[in-house]
């Protein structure tokens, strides 16, 4: 166990892409790695009595509660042949780039999490048959996959993707069959009734973050809102409300 421990701890400490964060070498402590391999396995016993194929799997790896926001990072977690693996979108630290990992459930979790707890949501069972076979298969799973990172996304724009946005198109092109572009992938969010989250971030704040951060860009964001102070983007409480609200999906299931 100790030998297991060690070798996830230094993988987590060679890790060079995360969910929106700021990059700092700090390394995991035995104590935070311990604590994130046991929300992994209470998460994976989660997972195999819901009896699902497929959830929406989040994580707590930032303090958003200033923007009334409970969780940070989303994925599709799948039930394989080997156990649970999570497909999910990270951005390249310190670069405007993002790219598509597949990872176990001790992986997903090993992120400096602000709170050490998952959000699970079981999408409905057709939804789950549709979803399966695409997250399997690599070309599928990227194929509305945009490289160009922004961590607050226009959700209605092609120009950037962060990673829920990439999570979300990516569920309408397997619940839509006719979906074959991001446009199209966002054109159907918008008929099932998806709505973003509104951030209210200020002029300086936005100067700010764009000057200091290569992970973050507001030039995609219509010029009304964005003057308005008024930033929509994907996150993953709203992914949660829109699912429940939408009956494609059950209510968020808190596992601690």
């Amino acid at each position: 166990m100790k030998a297991h421990l060690a070798a996830l701890a230094l993988a987590a400490a060679l890790t060079t892409a995360e969910a929106g964060q700021a990059c700092e070498p700090k390394p995991p402590t035995p104590a935070a790695v311990q604590r994130s391999i046991e929300l992994a396995e209470r998460t994976r016993q989660a997972l195999d009595a819901s009896g699902a194929q497929v959830v929406l799997l989040a994580r707590a790896g930032q303090d958003l509660s200033r923007h009334g926001l409970q969780w940070s990072h989303l994925g599709w977690a799948y039930r394989g042949a080997d156990g649970w693996r999570v497909l999910h979108k990270l951005n390249a630290c310190g670069s405007a780039e993002g790219a598509v990992y597949r990872q176990g459930l001790g992986e997903f979790f090993l992120d400096d999490l602000w709170r050490y707890r998952a959000g699970v949501v079981v999408p409905q069972r057709a939804a789950q048959a549709q979803l399966l076979p695409l997250l399997q298969d690599n070309a599928r799973a990227t194929r509305l996959h945009e490289r160009a990172y922004s961590m607050v996304a226009y959700p209605w724009a092609q120009t950037y993707q962060q990673s829920n946005q990439w999570a979300i198109e990516t569920f309408a092109m397997a619940a839509e069959p006719a979906v074959r572009s991001r446009a199209q992938a966002q054109a159907w969010l918008q008929f099932k009734g998806y709505e973003p989250t509104v951030l209210r971030i200020g002029a300086l704040t936005r100067l700010g973050a764009r000057a200091s951060a290569a992970h973050i860009a507001f030039d995609d964001h219509p010029s009304a809102k964005r003057f308005a102070d008024r930033i929509e983007t994907v996150t993953v409480d709203s992914v949660f409300a829109w699912m429940a609200r939408s009956g494609l999906g059950e209510t968020v299931q808190v596992v601690q």
